[in-house]
């Protein structure tokens, strides 16, 4: 401390650096479909270089015929995952929700009357 002199300690303390901004929550999820797609198109393409060992691969996992579309550039879910994701995270489960808070106040209105 006795080496800087007062000045340099006060703009020193000015300069912290200020939180970083939080992102919304169209923001957080588009970034993650950006982010999704740019992991799987890497995974691809390591899947396909040299240094890949396929046979190794394909022998430990379930589905050999899935894993080679995917390489092939199919998608990596397939429809019946997709409308299971959609009904436990979807716009149909925040209904359901919804539902089951609204029953909730409607109980805690009658328990009060």
């Amino acid at each position: 401390n006795w080496c800087f002199p007062p000045g340099r300690r006060v703009q020193s303390s000015k300069l912290s650096p200020t939180p970083p901004r939080l992102l919304t929550e169209e923001e957080y999820r588009l970034q993650g479909e950006v982010e999704t797609r740019k992991a799987l198109a890497e995974l691809r393409s390591f899947c396909q270089s040299p240094q890949f060992s396929a046979w190794s691969t394909v022998s430990r996992i379930q589905s050999p015929k899935r894993f080679a579309d995917f390489v092939g550039g199919a998608s990596h879910v397939t429809p019946n995952e997709v409308s299971v994701h959609e009904r436990e995270f979807g716009l149909e489960s925040l209904f359901i929700d919804e539902q089951l808070f609204e029953e909730d106040d409607d109980d805690d209105d009658d328990d009060e009357d």
